[in-house]
């Protein structure tokens, strides 16, 4: 579940290779299949979360080995967050890490500097419970 463990800071994401963006691309598509098992992720983008006066929790899904390798960025609904089975989605590889809206933001415009429609809705029972944005989505790192 959510760990104590600091996350990456942007000078360290900036240092990512391609054979780290290499990696992180694998690792998402491992992670996409994992948490289809338990939500509906929707097949289309939307805008990103970050909204004035959202409800969201903000995490990070890292790779455990090297934690700059961010493999997913998730805003859930903060009464939600303690029902998804956590254990079962991330495996033995990756770690989950709660972080602030500012710093999800700024994590975001680094490694996906695209504006908008950056998020994928994930429904459970039909209803949207939070937002993923995969490691595979990266368009380039900002310099």
């Amino acid at each position: 579940m959510l760990k104590s463990i600091k996350p990456p800071t942007l000078e360290e994401v900036r240092k990512l290779t391609i054979t780290d963006t290499a990696i992180m691309t694998g690792l998402a598509d491992s992670l996409r299949n994992s948490f289809k098992k338990f939500v509906h992720i929707d097949p289309f983008t939307m805008p990103d979360p970050f909204t004035d006066k959202d409800d969201y929790e903000y995490l990070i899904i890292a790779d455990k080995r090297q934690l700059n390798r961010i493999i997913a960025l998730i805003a859930i609904n903060k009464d939600l967050l303690p029902d998804m089975p956590w254990d079962g989605i991330l495996g033995t590889h990756l770690v989950m890490l709660s972080i602030s809206k500012q710093d999800a933001m700024e994590l975001k415009y680094e490694m996906m500097p695209k504006d908008t429609n950056n998020s994928y809705p994930f429904r459970r029972s039909g209803r949207i419970i939070g937002y993923i944005m995969f490691a595979f989505q990266i368009c380039g790192l900002r310099q």
